[in-house]
């Protein structure tokens, strides 16, 4: 028989499950966390704040989904800046999740995307921080070395430091 699925007009997954903090899918008749809304454009101030608050809050799933919406409605220019930081969200999210591996190279590769954007200082973001952050990161988790939660995983964009 079949299953029920929930897809929009187009045959696209509304993806109503409910979710935990990290974005995993959780039974349908469990009480998830309030999700991101999708599609919301935002000055970059506005993402960068919103961003740090959902990083610190230990949603790092729900902070890529706001960096993906600046990534996908800012300029052409700032792409890498912006899927670069979703990408460190993500990194974080499987870090929490326990997939180690996926959370290094993500890490590591967020780092790349925004590191030609340090010498701008874009945003008032501290790129060459985040990315130094990120590496280190990335190279105590490949040591088996992380902190216990997504919140305590979470940089501060305006003045990352490495963890400790």
């Amino acid at each position: 028989m079949p299953r029920n699925r929930d897809r929009d007009e187009e045959g696209r997954a509304r993806n109503a499950r409910p979710r935990d903090g990290l974005g995993r899918p959780l039974p349908y008749d469990a009480a998830g966390v309030e999700r991101q809304p999708e599609g919301i454009e935002r000055s970059p101030a506005d993402t960068v704040a919103e961003a740090q608050r959902l990083l610190n809050d230990g949603k790092p799933f729900h902070a890529h989904e706001v960096f993906e919406d600046a990534w996908k409605s800012g300029p052409a220019r700032e792409e890498g800046l912006w899927r670069g930081l979703a990408q460190l969200a993500v990194g974080v999210t499987h870090a929490a999740r326990g997939n180690t591996t996926g959370a290094a190279s993500l890490l590591r590769r967020g780092a790349d995307n925004i590191e030609p954007f340090a010498p701008e200082a874009s945003y008032g973001i501290d790129v060459a921080g985040l990315c130094g952050w990120a590496r280190a990161l990335a190279g105590d988790i490949d040591a088996g070395r992380q902190p216990a939660s997504a919140a305590a995983m979470a940089p501060d964009l305006r003045a990352a430091n490495p963890i400790e």
